[in-house]
């Protein structure tokens, strides 16, 4: 078994193991073909390369890290993404995020704060040819409204309070996960759903840990 399946052998079993409080008892298809398809060994740092297919978060530098596999894909199929959706990811890393979503989606618009981390992600993701994917440098909880709105969007750290400017750029019918919580303190992945008439449902996922959505001063 190769390192792509036994990494996949894993997602299924902790999906199984925490479906009493995700209420996803299977990962679709689609999201484990994404999963295996990416090669994350791409998006960590060389010397953490042995470590890449492990369930672990991993630290890619500028005190950002890459998520843990089964968070990856836990966010992925809670967005619900398809073939023809344009989603928003904010805090972008190492890409490997928006290399994932590139696989089910139309296009993947994707933000990060630090610059050097946004100049390298769009480097690796133009060299490996994710060409639906487009990285800007910028202050991710104010979205970016040029190309709202958005099918899905996905924030990949942690803010203490649902991005209200996220929320408006979310399309009817639309979903949002994020992590929500103070740095160091008690974070839950939270759903957003934006019904038909603009209505907001919102509801607890499961407990997490993530680096914090930082802001522009």
């Amino acid at each position: 078994m190769g390192e792509h399946d036994e990494m996949v052998a894993t997602l299924v079993a902790e999906t199984r193991d925490t479906a009493q409080w995700t209420g996803i008892r299977t990962l679709s298809e689609r999201v484990l073909n994404a999963m295996r398809a990416v090669p994350r060994h791409q998006f960590v740092p060389p010397d953490l390369e042995p470590l890449a297919y492990a369930d672990g978060p991993l630290a890619i530098g500028h005190g950002q890290t890459i998520s843990q596999p089964f968070i990856v894909a836990l966010m992925t199929e809670l967005l619900q993404p398809g073939p023809d959706q344009v989603v928003l990811e904010v805090g972008t890393g190492s890409g490997y995020q928006a290399a994932v979503l590139s696989h089910l989606v139309k296009q993947v618009y994707s933000m990060e704060i630090v610059p050097p981390l946004a100049e390298a992600a769009a480097r690796r993701l133009r060299a490996l040819a994710y060409d639906n994917v487009e990285v800007r440098c910028g202050d991710g909880y104010l979205g970016w409204p040029e190309h709202a709105p958005y099918d899905g969007v996905m924030v990949t750290a942690a803010s203490p309070t649902v991005p209200q400017p996220l929320v408006e750029q979310l399309r009817p019918g639309g979903r949002l996960v994020v992590p929500v919580g103070e740095p160091h303190g008690s974070q839950m992945l939270t759903m957003v759903e934006k019904d038909k008439e603009g209505g907001i449902r919102q509801r607890d996922v499961l407990p997490v840990v993530f680096v914090p959505l930082t802001r522009h001063s």
